[in-house]
């Protein structure tokens, strides 16, 4: 497939080459889960039950991301500034040196996380009605944890050297696998929750090939190897700076795995497991409709990095203005079609009619102010991209961990709002979150890109 090249051309169009296709990948990689919950949302008397339980396991899961973008998301914009000096020798040494850490990281993760995983659930607010569901979920996904972080923390290398349609097809392999295997799985052999989990992690496989296939192959810039035990001491200064710039991406799933723990014990509380299940639905949409949002931001970060390699400044901003644009405009849609008919994005999960009647209102609140959601990304990508890692830190765990989670604790308890004082957090943590993270980086990044002072280099 063509490669994009990143320091020449119309702008929109690079952006456009690269986000079209990570849209496409994301969307594909969404349905590893999504259908999984749309089959067993729809599994005979223990559908919503069954739901709950999966939504429980989405904080292991999440940290299981959390650990692959440290390496994924934290070592791919250093490879891209790297390709935009022209030094491919450097940029393939941080490929791999992230490929090892996420080998490593895989297996730390596998067992501990197989040793703790009933514990960890109960934790997390399991009951004895969901718990079975949940433990057969989570214990056969974590086999597949190795392939999951090839496929996902490797496959932004390939994004990086301008390949995103290959990139896109390493995820198409594993999602058709998986929407062809979970109706036989769950309902042909009634394997239930532990069909889904089995599906996921056979596709998942194979998308790890695909990636681990091409880049060996000789249509790649930078070939993929694993670094030896005699060579570690030289790369651990590396590992540690891919680390450094990739904490951010870390913070941010590892305080969506605390948001999401915090949320389903408040809810639990105040609800009871009916409402695990609400969230469980409400988390879903939210997964499907940011997605574009990710894909937008995701696919213009290798194009700052890159032209912030080559010096190219100017290109820098206007890259910015664009992803900033189609953001807001997209999320303003999605925020006015979520306010007429919520109850169609309930029902692609459930046709539990006890259920829509609460999680109408529930997913409504949730989504008011998701504009701002738009200019967090937007913040965030920016920093990234230009390797400013206190910034990236900071917003990532000033809007979790400073607003989120003591607003989902202390909001229920207020007014009477219960239930929805837990969906109130979100809105209201978008606004004063995005709002400061997007006006930081205007500031930071415009002032050391002006072009009466010619760009300062210092980013």
């Amino acid at each position: 497939m063509k490669q994009i090249d990143f320091e020449n051309g119309n702008l929109a169009g690079n952006i456009a080459a690269s986000a079209i296709p990570l849209f496409v990948a994301q969307m594909l990689n969404l349905l590893y889960n999504i259908v999984d919950r749309l089959y067993i949302g729809r599994i005979p008397e223990v559908g919503t039950a069954a739901l709950g339980g999966v939504g429980l396991c989405f904080p292991m899961i999440m940290l299981v991301t959390a650990f692959t973008n440290l390496f994924g998301l934290g070592g791919s914009p250093l490879c891209a500034i790297q390709r935009g000096r022209h030094d491919l020798r450097q940029a393939e040494k941080i490929m791999n040196t992230a490929f090892t850490c996420l080998l490593l990281v895989s297996a730390v993760l596998t067992v501990s996380g197989e040793l703790a995983a009933r514990p960890l659930l109960l934790l997390m607010g399991a009951s004895a009605e969901n718990l079975p569901f949940s433990i057969s979920y989570l214990r056969i996904y974590l086999l597949g944890t190795c392939f999951s972080m090839i496929a996902t923390g490797i496959n932004p290398y390939i994004n990086c050297q301008g390949f995103s349609g290959v990139g896109m097809m390493t995820v198409v392999v594993g999602a058709v696998t998986n929407i062809i295997l979970d109706p036989v799985l769950i309902f042909g052999l009634h394997m239930g929750v532990a069909g889904a989990a089995v599906a996921t992690v056979f596709s998942q496989f194979l998308s790890a090939l695909f990636v681990l296939r091409f880049l060996r192959s000789e249509k790649a810039e930078l070939k993929l190897r694993l670094i030896p035990p005699a060579e570690w001491p030289d790369t651990l200064p590396l590992a540690g700076e891919i680390a450094s710039l990739g904490l951010s991406a870390f913070v941010m799933q590892f305080t969506n795995s605390l948001v999401s723990l915090v949320c389903n014990q408040t809810l639990a509380r105040y609800g009871g497991a009916i409402y695990i299940s609400i969230m469980t639905i409400v988390s879903s949409v939210r997964q499907l409709l940011e997605t574009p949002c990710l894909a937008i931001s995701e696919g213009t970060s290798p194009v700052i990095s890159y032209n912030y390699g080559a010096h190219r400044y100017p290109r820098i901003r206007r890259s910015i203005l664009i992803m900033t644009a189609v953001n807001l405009l997209y999320t303003l849609v999605v925020w006015m079609a979520i306010e007429l008919r919520a109850d169609l994005f309930i029902r692609i999960f459930s046709s539990d009619t006890d259920l829509l009647t609460d999680a109408v209102p529930s997913l409504t609140l949730y989504f008011r102010a998701f504009i701002f959601q738009a200019l967090q990304y937007c913040g965030q990508t920016s920093f990234k991209a230009l390797n400013k890692k206190k910034f990236t830190i900071f917003f990532s765990i000033f809007r979790k961990v400073v607003l989120v989670v003591p607003l989902t604790l202390l909001l229920p308890g207020l007014f009477g709002l219960g239930t929805d004082g837990v969906f109130m957090a979100e809105p209201i943590s978008n606004v004063i979150g995005g709002s400061a993270c997007f006006i930081t980086m205007m500031i930071v990044v415009w002032r050391l890109t002006a072009p009466e002072q010619g760009g300062s280099g210092r980013l």
